[in-house]
Order: C-alpha cells, then sequence, then structure tokens
C-alpha cells in the first residue's frame, strides 16, 4: 500500500517520513508489509490510507499544483482534504486521525454495532425504516452515509440494523448487504468517540481553508478555520451527506473532480450522483501523470 509512489517520489517519501516521526512507530513498514490484520485495524488503518493520500497529493504537485475551487472527503478523507487546502497539518491530521480511529474502536463493544448497504431504495424511505426499527427495537439505527440517490448505508446496533434491513427490503430496496466494519460509524453509538475526539481536536491547529472544504456535516463549503474542529467532532455521529456535497459543487460550477486516495469509490458515487461530471483517479504511481494531465484540462 503506497509502496509504488514512496519509491519513486521524493516529496511522498517525505509524508511517510513524517507520519512515521508523529506517531512514534513504523506506519510506512506496516502499509509496505503488512501483516493484513494490523493493517486493517481502524486505528492504523485510517492513518494510513490518510498518509497514502497525501503522498499521492504530493507525488502530483511534483508534476503541477492542482487549482481546485473546492475540496471535499468522505468521512476520513475529509482531513485529507483539509491538509490539501492547508487548513490543517499533515502530522497534527495523521495523529488526529489515529486517535479519531482509537476512540471509535472503543466506543462499541465488538460484535453490539453493525453497518449495511441498502440498494435500489430511496433514502426518505430508508430513513422511515430505521425510524421504524429503532422504535421497534428500542436501539440505534440511523442513515450514517448518504452515497447516491439509490444506495444509503445505515449504522447502529446489530439488532436494530438487521430490523432496518428488513424493512427496507420490504418497502421495496433491491438488496442489503452487511459491510465488514469493526465498528457502527457515523451514529449516535459513536457519542462516546465524539467526545474524546474533541479534547484532541481543541489542541490542534486550523487554519482558514484555500480552497475551502465542502464538509461532510453541512454539505456546504466552509474556509472558516475557527468552526473546524467543531464541524469535526460533529462528524463522527452524523451522517455523511455525500449526494448533497456533489450536488452542491456541481450547482458552482464544478465540472471535474479528482479523487485521490487507494481505491475509485468516490468516482463511482459521483458518476450514479451526477454523471455530467468529469472524473478522474490518483491511486497509484501509474496514475501520477494521467492525473496530472486531467487537472490540467487536457
Amino acid at each position: 500500500m503506497g509502496r509504488d509512489v514512496h519509491e519513486a517520489s521524493a516529496a511522498a517519501r517525505a509524508v511517510f517520513d513524517a507520519a512515521d516521526e508523529a506517531l512514534g512507530f513504523a506506519l510506512s513498514r506496516i502499509c509496505f508489509e503488512g501483516p493484513e490484520a494490523e493493517l486493517v485495524r481502524t486505528e492504523i488503518q485510517q492513518p494510513a490510507i490518510l498518509t497514502v493520500s497525501v503522498a499521492l497529493l504530493r507525488a502530483l504537485e511534483e508534476k503541477l499544483r492542482p487549482e481546485a475551487a473546492f475540496v471535499a472527503g468522505h468521512s476520513l478523507g475529509e482531513y485529507t482534504a483539509l491538509v490539501a487546502a492547508g487548513a490543517l497539518s499533515f502530522e497534527d491530521a495523521v495523529r488526529l486521525v489515529q486517535a479519531r480511529g482509537r476512540f471509535m474502536q472503543e466506543a462499541v463493544p465488538d460484535g453490539h454495532g453493525a453497518m449495511a448497504a441498502v440498494i435500489g431504495c430511496d433514502p426518505e424511505i430508508v430513513a422511515e425504516c430505521c425510524r421504524a426499527a429503532a422504535a421497534e427495537t428500542g436501539r440505534v439505527v440511523a442513515p450514517a452515509n448518504f452515497n447516491g440517490p439509490a444506495q444509503t448505508v445505515i449504522a447502529g446496533d446489530s439488532v436494530a440494523v438487521e430490523r432496518a434491513c428488513n424493512r427496507a427490503r420490504e418497502a421495496g430496496a433491491r438488496r442489503t448487504v452487511p459491510l465488514p466494519v469493526s465498528a457502527p460509524f457515523h451514529c449516535e453509538l459513536m457519542a462516546r468517540a465524539a467526545e474524546k475526539l474533541a479534547v484532541e481536536l481543541a489542541g490542534a491547529r486550523f487554519a482558514d481553508a484555500d480552497p475551502p472544504v465542502v464538509t461532510n456535516v453541512e454539505a456546504t463549503a466552509n474556509a472558516d478555520g475557527r468552526r473546524t474542529a467543531e464541524l469535526l467532532t460533529r462528524q463522527v455521529t452524523a451522517p455523511v451527506r455525500f449526494v448533497e456535497t456533489v450536488g452542491y459543487l456541481s450547482k458552482r460550477g464544478v465540472t471535474r473532480v479528482l479523487e485521490i486516495g487507494p481505491g475509485r469509490v468516490l468516482t463511482g458515487l459521483v458518476r450514479r450522483i451526477d454523471g455530467s461530471i468529469r472524473r478522474g483517479n490518483l491511486s497509484c504511481l501509474a496514475e501520477v501523470e494521467p492525473a496530472a494531465s486531467f487537472v490540467a484540462g487536457a
């Protein structure tokens, strides 16, 4: 994970070195060598994804500096967006996301929480199914990620998530897919994690963002560094409003988006939300040159 860009780019190597120093252990070694069981632990996975994403961005900046109108991210990706916008140092970001991952993991005992994707169903119907399931079980379940017009991820107590999935299928959902996650993110079960993270965020320095960050919580642009800690605290328990985020960007004239980081999930979501937006990817060394051409408008 990230080894190719680390070997080829001095700027990317500097990011991995900074992560190792900031965290006090060799995150780079875990990224490159595993074992996978260690890499997928939430408190390792989150800083690893952030580090690889920022390393790819710095490798791109060796070719040209992107002149973006906005930046945005999905959940953890909002921290990458803040680094890209100069609103948060990478060193602070990598320490924060490691703490964030640990707090999220600790918030709910293993086996007590779950997440599931509800596919082929209107988001409002999914939300109503969650409300009904919560009332029936007396436990937490709610939309966690509004990922597309027909894809909503829900999170909460395992029993309530299962009940909401049953209701959604009865209401016409094409299918429901349990997600292999370690905790039920972006729901009220993460309240304890949000409280702990708020303390860490209070100790970080946030500058004004340039370009502005379209936030998960409000799905509107924020450039005010004084608001960032509060928004990131709220993000832990609030749903990711990605459909609205893409709509916001489109209405403000955005015609191209570049996804930076491992994988292509967000590119697929953007295509389903607004197929008129051109999409590029930067997930590995081989995509640096094509990404530079995409950014340049070629």
